[in-house]
């Protein structure tokens, strides 16, 4: 109670803001009502293995899923890439807006499902290599991670995974060029302590899957129980899929 008097007076000082637009708001981390309703959140009618909205009468699965499963178990996302989520991604990962982690965690954390204690389940963040890492100066999955493991209470980890092979930006590479790029780009430390444990890889945006997929395979060496990812936006159709 002695630190009222200060936090009043920060919160007048500068106050929270929207996380899209900058407009004043009640809490830190929060949407305005303009900028939440612009969000394509992802609550219902998605695909139970990959978390794409589906469309006419598909079942729980999408066709994508059933004609080539992915290797991961379940990948949910809070929203759909629309230009506020993106434009958050963007901030966060070239603008070095560090503090929106927080907000988009605070919507990952909704999408996860109760675990059970026996699934030990821990938060893997997608890994930078190690020179990527080095100019940026931080991962945002990771960043993501933390802040979802603080509000969860699920244990997480930057060590387990790695990334031995440099890429380059996948950004408008299709389907097949991307599994290319990343194929063999993941490996696991040889004590991750993963086996029969439900393992959640981390990540800020899912477009074609080919990283988390390649994430997901790295992983199977370790014979966790169940592999899932959680994202903060997902493309609904990628533009370059074939």
């Amino acid at each position: 109670m002695q630190f009222a008097p200060t936090r009043l007076l920060l919160d007048f000082a500068l106050p929270p803001r929207c996380a899209g637009c900058g407009l004043i708001v009640e809490e830190v981390g929060r949407f305005c009502s303009d900028c939440w309703g612009q969000v394509d959140w992802l609550v219902a009618g998605v695909c139970e293995r990959c978390g794409i909205p589906l469309e006419g009468p598909e079942e729980a699965e999408c066709g994508g899923c059933i004609a080539a499963p992915p290797r991961f178990d379940r990948l949910r996302a809070a929203t759909l890439y629309d230009d506020v989520s993106r434009d958050l991604a963007l901030r966060l990962k070239h603008g070095r807006q560090v503090a929106l982690a927080k907000t988009m965690a605070m919507s990952m954390r909704r999408q996860l499902r109760d675990y059970d204690p026996v699934e030990r389940p821990i938060l893997l963040p997608v890994p930078l290599h190690r020179w990527r890492l080095w100019r940026r100066g931080f991962n945002q999955a990771g960043l993501l991670a933390r802040e979802i493991s603080r509000r969860s209470q699920i244990e997480w980890s930057p060590d387990y995974l790695l990334r031995r092979k440099r890429t380059p930006a996948l950004g408008g590479l299709n389907r097949k060029q991307r599994a290319r790029t990343v194929s063999g780009a993941f490996a696991l430390t040889n004590d991750a302590p993963l086996n029969d444990r439900t393992v959640i890889l981390v990540d800020d945006v899912y477009t074609t899957g080919s990283t988390i997929d390649a994430c997901a395979k790295a992983l199977r060496k370790a014979k966790p129980g169940r592999i899932e990812a959680i994202v903060w936006a997902r493309v609904s159709r990628p533009r370059y899929v074939e």
